[in-house]
């Protein structure tokens, strides 16, 4: 009381919730103290606050000062010591639990978007277009090169069958003029002059036999080359690989499409899951299987979350891992939703209370508890809320009745 007694003397200003005062004189006794302050700088509206603000002082402390006898309470409940288990929120996002990224093979403008966000599609169907004139002219090259090969063998064909005629021929001759010079009806330089018809026909035949396989080669390579380019036609037909809805767009036409640049998002499963970031130092309680708590803030819901993947690394700058868990189906849900997964981070006691047991007048919170014979107005604080139970910061030690109702 004596610290009390030196800081307020007269003359000097204070300020009482919030308003300025200033002491003009004080009387003290052992226990109890009465000054007087000036209010005259002090605006109508702030006296007005003023005095509403003492008024409630006043009227709660004497409240909670004296017992209510005549309180009848509508009904009684209890304020218990109960065990919980203290979470960690860990921010998360919603994402679908399989997306697909579809993307380019070649780089081409893109000439049409065939698809929109939310569209469901099939395996094959059409989702983008691109500007297919360069692959056309390539195509159209690589068919002309084979048209031409086919034309070259078509004359491999005719000089082999020449080839071949005039060596079954020079042949023919050869083994006639020898037979000749066996019997001495023909002359040595006869038969020499057949037999250099015979080997000049047989290495036009091989030369022809040789043009003919390189026009087959020629057609091979040909055929391989349009079928390449064809493929090369058809990226410009961008395709679905599955059946799946469309998350996201990321091109539109116009834009410049390339290997390695996602130009339609799918997702190919339904259903969700939630990826949060757990800090380091409670990674070691999350294990793939276990049945967590997760909380969609935009739905206001809480809902089971099982635990899928941990990925076994993390993040140097925020010293957190990244958590993936399994959510329910759930109408309203939809990619890229803000939630929290509740990681356990141990037990701790707290005092619950129903809520509709706290009495709120202006931000002051009221309970009635009752005593042996009667029953005490007191203030206490609250914190989380689970349910329809409270948490009592202060005001309340556990095991207390309190009652609900009966109170103008």
């Amino acid at each position: 009381m004596q610290s009390i007694k030196e800081k307020i003397v007269p003359g000097k200003e204070l300020f009482f919730m919030g308003f300025p005062v200033l002491i003009n004189s004080g009387n003290w006794d052992s226990t109890t103290f009465l000054f007087r302050v000036n209010l005259g700088e002090v605006g109508p509206v702030m006296k007005l606050g003023f005095f509403y603000a003492c008024f409630m002082l006043v009227f709660v402390t004497s409240a909670m000062a004296q017992p209510a006898n005549d309180y009848v309470p509508s009904e009684t409940v209890m304020a218990s010591l109960e065990t919980v288990v203290q979470t960690y929120k860990a921010v998360g996002t919603v994402k679908p639990k399989s997306e697909t990224s579809i993307e380019s093979e070649v780089r081409a403008q893109v000439k049409a978007v065939h698809v929109q966000a939310g569209d469901r599609v099939e395996k094959g169907d059409l989702l983008v277009s691109l500007d297919d004139r360069q692959a056309a002219s390539r195509l159209d090259g690589a068919r002309a090169s084979l048209n031409s090969a086919i034309a070259n063998r078509q004359q491999a064909i005719q000089g082999v069958t020449a080839a071949e005629a005039a060596f079954n021929e020079a042949k023919l001759q050869y083994e006639r003029i020898r037979g000749y010079y066996s019997s001495n009806a023909a002359t040595k330089q006869e038969l020499e002059g057949a037999e250099s018809s015979f080997i000049q026909a047989k290495a036009a035949l091989k030369r022809s036999q040789e043009a003919l396989a390189a026009a087959d080669s020629g057609i091979r390579q040909a055929r391989e080359f349009v079928a390449e380019v064809k493929v090369g036609a058809d990226f410009s037909r961008v395709i679905s690989p599955v059946t799946g809805e469309v998350i996201r767009c990321m091109v539109e036409p116009g834009d410049l499409a390339m290997p390695g640049k996602p130009l339609v998002a799918l997702r190919t499963e339904s259903g969700f899951r939630m990826e949060a970031h757990v800090r380091e130092g409670l990674i070691h309680k999350v294990r793939p299987g276990m049945i967590l708590k997760a909380e969609i803030t935009t739905l206001g819901l809480t809902c089971d979350a099982e635990i899928e993947e941990i990925i076994p690394y993390a993040d140097p700058e925020t010293r957190s891992f990244l958590v993936k868990a399994l959510l329910p189906v759930m109408d309203g849900l939809y990619p890229g939703m803000y939630g929290k997964l509740l990681i356990p981070d141990g037990d701790r006691e707290v005092v619950l209370l129903p809520m509709k047991a706290v009495i709120h007048t202006g931000q002051l919170e009221l309970v009635m508890v009752k005593l042996k014979d009667s029953w005490q107005l007191r203030y206490i604080k609250t914190g989380k809320h689970s349910g329809d139970m409270v948490e009592v910061l202060s005001g309340l030690a556990g095991d207390e009745t309190v009652g609900v109702g009966g109170l103008n």
